[in-house]
């Protein structure tokens, strides 16, 4: 098989991300018929098809979502061996850093470590991104090439994808949220959202009987923690979900028995050597070992934890 070159690469992933041949000579400033023929080439050395042609555009097949995949990550190599290339003999890290994140670490878990991280490298500029961590998560999108690095929930539920490599970065616990005072909280309607019950709470969560089923299904953790707050009903949250919660939210320690659950990161092999996402480990590593609340500070009303 011939080896396909960086410029079929783009065009590639330009397609990918338009969805069309015209779309992609847009952007490219090329003409259609050049990229159709690019793409052509670059499925016959490759010996699959990697998008069906319609009136609906390009779409991937699965050998084209695999093709794409690894296109973006050596495209992404190729960028940062030209920065640290030219950084070389130096410690600075710079250009972009891609981060993704699902929403409670990105509040609270990532700021502190990008402030300390560019205060001491000027020229890096994170770019970061809240992912959902459901399916793919966090992890699918570094596996995509999408991102550089990922925050993650990690653990035997969750371990991290064999063409990844990553580390725990802390373990947090959950705990009963329920609306001030209130003076049964375990009678009230259970509010949900999808990333919060993955394979890693669903033992424990079985073993409740005072648990209900969900009643009401949030978007995501704050939308949680705002129904609680106004008193629609009580929710299990994990710590750094509970950071800020407002005087009206009680927090109430399950005990030792709770859930807990692993947060960590997850990079590729290649760009776990790079210097701007091993400075990013470093300082996401400085403050591991702590409990999110020694984090980021203690959240309203939780109480001894």
């Amino acid at each position: 098989m011939t080896d396909l070159a960086p410029r079929e690469l783009r065009i590639l992933v330009a397609v990918g991300r338009t969805g069309g041949f015209s779309a992609a000579a847009v952007a490219l400033g090329m003409t259609q018929s050049a990229v159709s023929h690019s793409v052509r080439t670059s499925e016959r050395k490759l010996g699959a098809v990697l998008f069906e042609r319609g009136r609906n555009g390009a779409v991937p097949t699965a050998a084209g979502e695999r093709a794409l995949a690894h296109a973006r990550r050596v495209l992404r190599l190729l960028e940062v061996m030209g920065v640290e290339v030219r950084g070389a003999g130096g410690e600075a890290v710079a250009g972009p850093l891609r981060i993704v994140a699902f929403r409670s670490a990105a509040l609270h878990l990532l700021p502190g470590a990008l402030e300390r991280l560019t205060s001491r490298h000027p020229g890096l500029v994170p770019e970061v991104r809240i992912v959902r961590e459901v399916g793919a998560g966090a992890a699918g999108e570094v596996l995509d090439g999408r991102a550089d690095i990922g925050i993650a929930t990690l653990g035997a539920g969750a371990p991290v994808p064999s063409e990844l490599v990553g580390g725990v970065l802390l373990d947090e616990g959950y705990a009963l949220v329920h609306p001030a005072g209130h003076p049964a909280p375990r009678s009230l309607p259970l509010v949900d959202w999808a990333e919060n019950c993955t394979s890693y709470t669903r033992e424990w969560w079985a073993a409740q009987e005072w648990l209900p089923a969900a009643t009401v299904e949030a978007e995501d953790d704050g939308a949680v923690l705002s129904m609680v707050s106004s008193g629609f009903g009580m929710a299990v949250m994990p710590e750094l979900s509970l950071v800020g919660a407002p005087p009206s939210v009680e927090v109430t320690d399950l005990g030792a028995a709770r859930p807990t659950r692993s947060v960590g990161y997850v990079t590729t092999p290649e760009l776990a050597k790079s210097r701007a996402v091993r400075a990013l480990i470093r300082e996401l590593r400085g403050r591991a070992g702590r409990s999110p609340s020694q984090i980021v500070g203690s959240p309203s009303n939780c109480g001894d934890r």
